[in-house]
């Protein structure tokens, strides 16, 4: 019965690890805060144990949550924002990014402008967005989705393992990783065109031949979240199940710096929302190829 789940084990392994991941980005699992136990977990999601292991490996090898014998599970990383514009005045002490995103999906014509090394995190934003409009807690009419990711064929510094950096096994799994959630992006936002929740539904994605060194998010082209990309050395967990020493950098642990676009065009928020705006665009039209 271990292979259960193990046969199907794909399915449900992939279900469980982007619950807990939903559930880190809305809150519900605050950063310090520990996760139930895997018993707790097997039970509330019909899995059997082995599952919820490897859905765990994978959120300690990205960087999600520590595990320590005895100790459980604990959330170690969020994406915090860091604001000095009165819409700050809103938010409160530590605010991640998923209350931002959901505020820019309440509106009627929903864009989005991201440059990202991945789309993990980004898919998990849009999975709670998804779930909002199905639950009729939203109802945006036009969504546009534009993500700027690297070349695939571009070699990147990071990941690598920390002692051989011509090992292509890191590469490889942040290919797949970035594979699985774009699949799963564009399956959320068709569906949401299939089911007519959502009128027009627009997603198009790019490869660029830059390496990310910063994260950004253009959020209805009047909120900018910029923040750079820091170099650590982690443990990280390969298909195979080994467990290695690498250079990597974790998008989740970086503080985003918020701008948002006023009434002045000379502002600073709205010049650097303008800036970002303008560098988006040049490399989308100039740059990027369809991938």
């Amino acid at each position: 019965m271990d292979r259960d789940q193990s046969a199907g084990g794909g399915r449900e392994f992939q279900r469980v690890s982007d619950e807990l991941r939903a559930r880190m980005t809305d809150g519900t699992y605050a950063r310090g805060s520990f996760l139930p136990s895997q018993r707790d977990l097997a039970a509330e999601f019909a899995v059997s144990r082995d599952v919820v292991q490897r859905a765990l490996r994978e959120l300690v090898s990205e960087g999600w949550i520590e595990s320590r014998q005895g100790r459980g599970s604990r959330v170690v990383k969020t994406q915090r924002i860091q604001s000095s514009t009165p819409k700050a005045s809103r938010m409160r002490r530590g605010m991640t990014l998923g209350p931002l995103i959901g505020e820019a999906f309440e509106q009627p014509e929903v864009t989005l402008d991201v440059y990202t090394l991945t789309s993990e995190s980004l898919d998990a934003h849009i999975r709670l967005q998804a779930e909002r409009i199905h639950g009729s807690v939203i109802a945006p009419q036009r969504i546009a989705l534009r993500m700027l990711l690297p070349d695939k064929s571009l070699p990147l510094p990071y990941p690598r393992l920390s002692d051989d950096k011509d090992d292509p096994r890191p590469w490889q799994r942040l290919h797949a990783i970035t594979q699985r959630h774009t699949d799963s992006l564009r399956g959320l936002l068709k569906d949401l065109q299939m089911e007519r929740p959502v009128g027009h539904v627009e997603v198009e994605i790019r490869h660029a031949p830059l390496i990310p060194t910063f994260k950004l998010y253009l959020l209805n082209g009047v909120e900018v979240l910029h923040g750079m990309y820091v170099v650590t050395e982690r443990p990280m967990s390969l298909d195979s199940g080994e467990v290695v020493s690498a250079l990597d950098v974790l998008g989740l642990g970086a503080t985003l710096t918020h701008h948002v676009k006023d009434a002045d065009p000379s502002s600073p928020g709205s010049v650097f929302v303008d800036s970002m705006q303008a560098w988006f665009d040049a490399v989308w039209d100039r740059l990027a190829v369809p991938g």
